[in-house]
């Protein structure tokens, strides 16, 4: 398996769909579960055997189909590992995970997952149309294949008018597009992304983010790693909180993140006379303390508006 991206090609995953005992799992009213880990780890051991780093601790995981599922933590918190022994790149110390139904260290489960790693390890002397046929090459596509599914993701990932320049003239972001393209060459269903926001400017985010968002559109399943708190937030369904290498929070973002004893009343256009009568009721209940203002909306969402209004009127103030 190249290390940017999955193994074997999309033919074989073809071919591989009617034999495969887990691509119906969990099936019947439930969702299907694409990724298994149970009581899984992982401990980093010197020469002579002893413990070195305890990377990740007894994890237990069950990740459905359709869903982006996030893994969050600060650096070293386990992560990558977790992500690598998925990928069967490494072995575990105990514990097994299953991805379709069958166990990590299958290498041929690899033809339906695509892989971005943290740190891109791309050919800079290639340009993007280059770069996308040499890894679909790694695959068993056509070449009539190959060109129509590297115009296909240069224009998802928004390098059209790049596509010509070679990778070594690439900025951070156009880097990490081109990174998930041939990450997407074998056309996977399940999709891993290592800190794929790193390095990016505002902008470069934003755009990353909508590009996870749209692959769950397509059908896909994302797991992706951050350190970053507001990108799990924008995008996943689901996250799972590690640090030092143990599991803390697991659920659904919107059910970890809602204030339960905090009610919250939004309305546009609300006349002082209405704003009033509100703290009037609130006051006959015995609530002393409510807020009423107006919302706060986030840096990086005035930061775009402020770019995209510039654009679109160059020469003139975003906001008066």
């Amino acid at each position: 398996m190249a290390t940017t991206g999955g193994a074997a090609g999309r033919g074989g995953a073809a071919r591989v769909a009617t034999s495969d005992p887990g691509r119906g799992a969990g099936r019947g009213g439930d969702a299907e579960t694409i990724v298994e880990v149970r009581n899984l780890s992982k401990t980093y051991r010197d020469f002579w055997g002893r413990s070195k780093k305890v990377a990740l601790k007894p994890l237990d995981l069950k990740i459905q189909r359709g869903e982006i599922f996030g893994l969050l933590g600060p650096n070293g918190s386990g992560k990558t590992t977790t992500m690598k022994l998925l990928l069967g790149l490494i072995f575990p110390s105990s514990g097994d995970a299953f991805i379709f139904g069958r166990e990590a260290s299958d290498v041929s489960k690899n033809e339906r997952i695509g892989y971005l790693p943290e740190e891109s390890y791309l050919y800079k002397f290639l340009d993007a149309e280059e770069t996308l046929d040499f890894y679909g090459r790694l695959f068993d596509m056509s070449p009539a294949q190959r060109k129509q599914r590297a115009d296909a993701l240069i224009e998802m990932v928004g390098l059209g008018r790049d596509k010509k320049r070679q990778l070594r003239e690439y900025s951070k972001g156009m880097t990490r597009r081109i990174g998930v393209a041939q990450a997407l060459i074998n056309d996977p269903e399940l999709v891993l992304l290592d800190e794929p926001t790193s390095g990016l400017d505002p902008i470069g985010t934003r755009e990353m983010k909508d590009l996870i968002i749209d692959l769950k559109k397509r059908g896909k399943t994302v797991i992706m790693s951050s350190h970053l708190l507001a990108d799990v937030e924008d995008v996943c369904d689901r996250i799972a909180v590690l640090h030092q290498g143990e599991l803390k929070e697991l659920g659904r973002v919107e059910d970890m993140l809602r204030v339960t004893d905090v009610t919250q009343i939004r309305a546009k256009g609300l006349p002082p006379q209405a704003t009033e009568e509100i703290r009037a009721v609130l006051r006959r209940h015995g609530i002393e303390d409510a807020e009423i203002g107006n919302p706060m909306t986030t840096l990086e969402d005035l930061f775009l508006e402020v770019v995209r209004d510039t654009e679109a009127r160059p020469g003139r103030r975003a906001r008066q």
